[in-house]
């Protein structure tokens, strides 16, 4: 008999996944970022109680492996996360945490600098990696920089920095 017609193993169970990538950066979050990672763990592990309650087997065999794999990222992210707390951060200056106003010749903008996992382009929250992060990062209002961007360079200014943690695009 063929091996493609025969069983791979009897226990039901599904060949583990590869382990989803961990950044090599530090894990800096905000508390809101914190907060979303341990709502998604919760969510991830009730979804997993609920799963494994169920006795619809295939379901639990299609959906089990993936949802763990991103339970051991999930839980890898909680345990490396280095929570900043944005009171302590300088408020004259661009700093992790921060919401920057700035202005340019594409007009006004007004973006976060979070970390990765918080990372949300539509919402103006970018991670402290980003250039654009790196390009503001120690800036104060009225300076300067240069966001060096895959569609050119642009200069833009910073018009107000503060760290009250939402944003409003």
């Amino acid at each position: 008999m063929s091996r493609a017609f025969t069983k791979e193993s009897d226990d039901g169970d599904a060949p583990a996944l590869p382990d989803l990538p961990l950044s090599t950066h530090p894990n800096y979050v905000t508390p809101r970022g914190l907060a979303q990672l341990q709502a998604r763990l919760q969510a991830a592990t009730a979804r997993r109680d609920a799963l494994k309650a169920s006795t619809d087997t295939m379901t639990l065999q299609n959906e089990l492996a993936p949802l763990e794999r991103e339970l051991r990222w999930l839980h890898a992210r909680v345990d490396s996360a280095i929570e900043v707390d944005l009171l302590s951060q300088p408020q004259d200056r661009v700093t992790f945490g921060a919401n920057v106003s700035v202005d340019s010749s594409e007009g006004a903008q007004r973006y976060c600098i979070v970390g990765e996992d918080e990372a949300d382009a539509e919402q103006h929250r970018v991670s402290y990696l980003s250039p654009l992060a790196q390009a503001l990062l120690g800036a104060r209002v009225g300076d300067e920089v240069n966001w060096k961007r895959p569609a050119g360079d642009l200069s833009i200014e910073v018009i107000a920095i503060d760290y009250d943690g939402e944003i409003q695009a």
